[in-house]
């Protein structure tokens, strides 16, 4: 495969599903009519008004925040206005780096308990263990803070020092540790071998996507000898999207043709093609995605194309369904408009906006009994405000994003790795690129 450049400057998502593209230039635009500079006029009485006369001394720049993100929330679910801070998370999240200690966390008992601490990082060096409990962040207690702000206190510039204090099960007192935070790079692709078949789950579309999946699939292949290799699991589940170029790039490794998406905006010029190079880095050994309801966005563009085009097979339930692409126009002060500007269209020509990705072979996965009656569907049909769907129907889309944390207990997963293995079979299944119906 040639990797392609960059076609496109990308934003990745900020919240659960959006899909951004990252454009600098100023877009031109119809001047507005008189009674619009009218009705400005007017909100600019009212914000007088509030300003000098509401019972407390209201902020004026969280009034004109909030009244700008007013407007742009009644178009739809994912367009919004991002403040200085919200605009560097995302561009955080984008490159898939930020200033840390290295370790993934979660909430329990009002404590940070740390899960894992991340290989060949400051918090792993420092001696720093799966399961203990963080009480405290440079003297300062954590009960009381939401994970979010613990974890915002844990980052920080790097090379500069953080002082933990942690509980672990059998010490005596209390262990603490000061850290000096680093660069931490998150991984955006997890592998593992399973048997004879290769397993790769893409967990969010960064800059790192493509060459995250890249490695992945070239240790694979070194673990494993090709004459014995069945083929490979792409795994999608609860990814919630990220940039265009990842996807299409991440689509274009398993493609040797064909058109990967397109993006048509509001007038007929705005239309954009990207189509897959030469070069399949699995060669051709047969492919099957797993998607599910916390599927979305840019991971639909990639599950989308493989399905169209007959290289893969889809396996799972029914994906979010978010067909919008969000362009993302940087604005005084370092904030951005995050604004909705296209929808996105599968191979065939079809928008799944509102009706998300439809497997070959739908595989419900089991909830466990904690969950049942307690994890709701989600998908873009149910967002209110959402951009309703070329092709949406009261069936609507989304499904349940639930994924067992151990392999055995992950019926979908199973029953991937019995199709790959031949112990049990399907019409849909090996997908045949030959009868895809390409666009010139």
């Amino acid at each position: 495969m040639i990797r392609r450049a960059s076609l496109v400057l990308v934003g990745a998502l900020m919240g659960a599903t959006a899909m951004s593209v990252i454009n600098t230039a100023t877009l031109p635009a119809e001047a507005a009519g008189s009674s619009t500079y009218r009705e400005l006029s007017i909100f600019g009485d009212v914000f007088e008004r509030v300003r000098a006369q509401y019972v407390t001394p209201p902020k004026e720049d969280q009034l004109i925040e909030n009244a700008i993100n007013g407007m742009l929330t009644s178009l739809d679910p994912h367009s919004s206005y991002m403040n200085a801070k919200d605009a560097d998370d995302m561009r955080t999240q984008t490159r898939g780096e930020f200033g840390g200690l290295g370790i993934e966390v979660t909430m329990e008992d009002e404590l940070v308990k740390v899960i894992t601490p991340i290989d060949d990082t400051p918090a792993a060096r420092a001696g720093v263990l799966a399961g203990d409990f963080i009480s405290k962040i440079d003297g300062a207690d954590v009960r009381g803070l939401k994970l979010e702000e613990a974890v915002e206190k844990m980052r920080g510039a790097v090379n500069t020092p953080i002082k933990l204090t942690l509980i672990r099960k059998g010490a005596d007192k209390p262990i603490e540790l000061t850290i000096m935070r680093d660069i931490i790079a998150v991984r955006a692709v997890k592998s593992r071998v399973e048997g004879d078949v290769g397993y790769l789950r893409v967990i969010s579309f960064t800059e790192k996507t493509y060459d995250d999946l890249e490695a992945a699939i070239n240790k694979i292949k070194e673990e494993v000898p090709a004459d014995k290799l069945k083929g490979y699991v792409l795994d999608l589940r609860l990814n919630p999207g990220g940039l265009l170029d990842q996807a299409i790039n991440v689509s274009d490794a398993f493609l040797e043709r064909g058109e990967v998406v397109s993006t048509r905006g509001r007038n007929e010029d705005e239309t954009r093609r990207f189509n897959a190079t030469p070069g399949d880095i699995t060669d051709g050994k047969p492919v099957i995605v797993m998607v599910n309801g916390g599927s979305a966005s840019a991971s639909e563009i990639v599950a989308g194309a493989l399905q169209d085009l007959r290289r893969a097979t889809v396996l799972g339930t029914r994906s979010f369904g978010k067909g919008s692409v969000q362009t993302i126009i940087p604005m005084g002060d370092a904030g951005a408009l995050r604004l909705t500007t296209a929808l996105y269209y599968t191979p065939s020509g079809k928008s799944i906006q509102g009706t998300g990705i439809t497997p070959d072979i739908t595989v419900e996965q089991p909830l466990p009994a904690e969950l049942q009656g307690k994890l709701e569907t989600a998908g873009e049909s149910s967002l209110r405000g959402h951009i309703q769907g070329q092709s949406e129907t009261d069936q609507g889309s989304g499904s349940a994003a639930y994924v067992p944390p151990e392999a055995k207990d992950d019926l979908q997963l199973q029953y991937a790795l019995e199709l790959l293995r031949g112990q049990k079979t399907d019409k849909s299944f090996p997908a045949n690129p030959e009868k895809a119906e390409l666009k010139n």
